[in-house]
């Protein structure tokens, strides 16, 4: 690759990568050919980066730094493990594509221009690898006149289905799917429709979705009173509801399944640093960064775990943080000059606001170092110390970077001066985004998340097990002579190890997991780092399955009432497809009977889109040609069987049973029960094919879902309605930040 001139690059160090990361790392991130094949190592990775970063100090005359000292410097930042740029600058920085920020806000106007204008911009930003957040709420209510062409307007949802069927179809950067935020205000029309828009799995798979609550609203459903609903196109009153029900449907649904979040309007726009410019009306896919219509920011994280001090046990090297905290805003700011935006008016609003987003993760890991639980006031004081320190130092170098380059272009129309704050370079510094595969490059946990397990299972390439126990937690074992094979596997079996009596209290109430921690405690760490984070906080609040409606509901009340702009509350199964099940096979079997049982009272309904594979095999009747349509995330939903010249009679018999699979699997029923049920099946005509007997059609159908979709123990390695796996790995996915993660490759269902 090509080098800098005046520059040493064999002397630079080469970067220390664990299993996992070198994994995501090929996988995702390093430069490949046309043909797929990878061009550069880590090292030339990194220092690609490090270079198209650092090449924008060039612009600035009065920058005290050469550009082939801050290559290195940069260089130094990422490969230490201490920083990390998101995404997009990762994979593009130094390249054609070189785009680079992974949130944008796009505004949809009440025209077909202007919805199909937003359809095609969102295709852009995310072939360019960003994720885009809107809000449908301008869109005139269903049924309401249309006075160009005198019919009926068909409402917000069915323009949501189009931007759905739209993303299916954009593969970013052959890296990132497409990921979406729809959000509807709750006075809008169509609200109620809205809330129950996802209640049939699989439909609006590529968006997250959120209600807009305003101040009114929130004051009526505390004083038991209707509100208003109004029309955005007449901007009359339709009609009143009264707001205690329509919240109570909004934690219903959350209860179901999660969706649709909540985000609160009035609070982000409180916050809104150039109220000037506009409302704020929508944020990015997992909620944390609230922006401007065609604004974009670039995200950072900090790795706190590298950040204990071993020289003072129980402390924090705050002086090194600090030294940090200034080098990661000088690198956003950088990226800003550095990003090639996929339309104009998105690069001139950006430029005009300068918005970068510092955050953190390795939270949690620094919490086991400094021997504090995470459900304890200890660690909810630490987290509001350490965010007040990176909000208040992120400003001071922001501060210090507007003394060389200049404030943002619109800081005179912006909220700071009437703060008394010195002229600043970026609208804002801070935001704590989701880390899922940043974390798993720099080897710590995830955001502000705590662990979802101690210690899980996953499959390697042989398809053998491999047990990954938390590093931190394995050491304490070994310290006290409890790293036995027998406590490893029951851990592995549990993922907690509170009810591990054999273990020290004191080191259970340190190693706690999310299902350990109650509601109330999520939310208060949510809070506390909200409290100092610029714009919003990517967190989610797990509750157990017993969960009730009522908890969800003080869930959201004390997410308003706590100063947070938006709450992700999961109650564990309430999806079919369950994302992170730790135990032995057999009481997941169990529980996957549970499931198929409670959770499909009624049938799925098919998508609109559903994309597939047609695989051929050879039987004793003739050729079989089965087609299995799947749905986004992989998990198999209609089949069709046909097998060519043998008659009328083995065409219907072949046609029956696709369309028999095919109703099972659309009432959820388990592929492990179908194989069972079609496998071993006798017939006449007994044929060798794929290294096995196969004695009939249904036989010939039950091997190909089990090659497809199980494992060797016969449960599903695929998509399993018990735990949702990843369908490029088909490792377990983890539900944390408000996204689907694969903690071994990288394969994330938010991009």
């Amino acid at each position: 690759m090509e080098k800098t001139t005046n520059f040493d690059f064999d002397k630079l160090c080469e970067p220390v990568i664990n299993d996992n990361a070198a994994v995501v790392l090929t996988k995702r991130y390093l430069n490949k050919d046309p043909q797929g094949n990878t061009i550069e190592t880590f090292k030339e990775m990194f220092f690609r980066i490090a270079k198209a970063i650092a090449s924008q100090e060039k612009n600035y005359p009065n920058s005290s730094v050469s550009v082939e000292k801050l290559t290195k410097v940069f260089y130094e930042l990422m490969i230490s493990w201490k920083f990390l740029p998101n995404s997009p600058t990762l994979m593009n920085a130094g390249t054609d594509i070189n785009q680079l920020a992974a949130c944008f806000v796009l505004p949809i106007g009440d025209s077909m221009e202007e919805i199909f204008d937003a359809v095609k911009f969102a295709a852009l930003i995310h072939k360019s690898g960003g994720g885009t957040g809107f809000s449908f709420s301008r869109l005139r209510e269903q049924d309401s006149r249309v006075g160009t062409t005198g019919g009926v307007a068909s409402g917000p949802l069915s323009f949501l289905k189009i931007f759905n069927t739209a993303t299916e179809q954009v593969k970013q950067g052959g890296t990132r799917r497409g990921a979406n935020m729809g959000i509807l205000r709750v006075d809008h029309p169509n609200i109620l429709e809205f809330i129950r828009a996802k209640e049939t799995e699989g439909e609006l798979n590529n968006f997250n979705l959120s209600v807009g609550l305003t101040e009114a609203f929130m004051h009526a459903v505390e004083n038991d009173e209707e509100y208003d609903l109004i029309s955005p196109y007449s901007k009359t009153v339709i009609c009143s509801l009264r707001a205690k029900d329509v919240f109570a449907s909004l934690v219903d649904k959350a209860w179901k399944s999660g969706d649709p979040g909540i985000i609160f309007l009035d609070r982000i726009n409180k916050d809104n640093p150039t109220p000037k410019q506009g409302e704020i009306e929508s944020t990015n896919p997992c909620g944390e960064q609230p922006l401007l219509p065609y604004e974009a920011c670039n995200l950072g994280s900090i790795n706190l775990a590298k950040f204990y001090d071993t020289n003072e046990k129980d402390s924090i090297n705050w002086n090194e943080l600090k030294e940090t905290i200034h080098l990661a805003v000088h690198f956003l700011d950088n990226v800003i000059d550095a990003c090639k935006y996929p339309l104009d008016i998105i690069d001139e609003t950006v430029r005009k606001n300068r918005k970068i987003g510092l955050g953190l993760m390795g939270f949690a890991d620094l919490l086991f170092l400094l021997e504090m639980g995470y459900d304890s006031k200890e660690a909810v004081k630490l987290a509001e110390k350490i965010m007040e320190f990176i909000q208040i130092e992120s400003r001071v170098a922001s501060i210090k970077l507007a003394t060389e380059r200049g404030a943002f272009p619109a800081y005179e129309e912006s909220i700071y001066p009437e703060l008394g704050i010195a002229p600043i370079r970026n609208a804002t510094t801070t935001t704590i985004a989701p880390t899922g595969t940043l974390s798993i490059i720099a080897g710590c946990s995830s955001g502000i998340e705590p662990l979802f397990a101690l210690s899980f299972a996953r499959h390697v390439m042989d398809n053998s097990r491999l047990v990954e126990v938390n590093p931190y937690f394995e050491q304490v074992l070994k310290d006290i002579h409890l790293n036995t094979p027998e406590i490893l596997e029951e851990v592995a079996n549990c993922g907690s190890i509170q009810n591990i009596e054999i273990i020290p209290e004191n080191i259970r109430k340190t190693f706690v997991t999310a299902m350990d921690i109650s509601g109330m405690w999520h939310l208060d760490m949510q809070a506390a780092f909200q409290k100092y984070t610029d714009n919003a906080v990517s967190k989610t609040v797990n509750l157990p399955n017993n969960a009730t409606s009522q908890d969800i509901y003080d869930t959201y009340w004390k997410a308003y009432t706590s100063g947070c702009k938006g709450v992700t509350v999961y109650r564990d199964g309430c999806l079919s497809t369950q994302v992170l099940q730790t135990g032995n096979a057999e009481k997941n079997a169990q529980d996957a009977e549970n499931i198929t049982t409670n959770v499909f009272p009624t049938r799925r309904t098919r998508p609109d889109v559903l994309t597939g594979f047609t695989q051929k095999i050879d039987t004793g009747l003739g050729a079989l040609y089965l087609t299995i349509n799947e749905t986004v995330d992989g998990t198999p939903f209609e089949v069709f069987a046909t097998i060519g010249k043998s008659g009328a009679s083995i065409t219907a018999k072949a046609e029956a049973i696709g369309r028999l699979v095919s109703l099972a699997l659309r009432n959820g029923i388990e592929v492990t029960q179908i194989v069972n049920q079609l496998e071993g099946i006798g017939g006449e005509h007994p044929r060798f094919a794929k290294k096995r007997l196969l004695q009939s059609i249904p036989d010939a159908v039950a091997h190909i879902l089990r090659t497809r979709y199980m494992n060797e123990e016969g449960y599903s390695a695929g998509h399993s309605f018990v735990q949702d796996t990843c369908p490029e790995c088909g490792n377990t996915l983890h539900y944390i930040e408000g996204c689907n993660l694969c903690q071994s490759c990288g394969y994330s269902k938010c991009g």
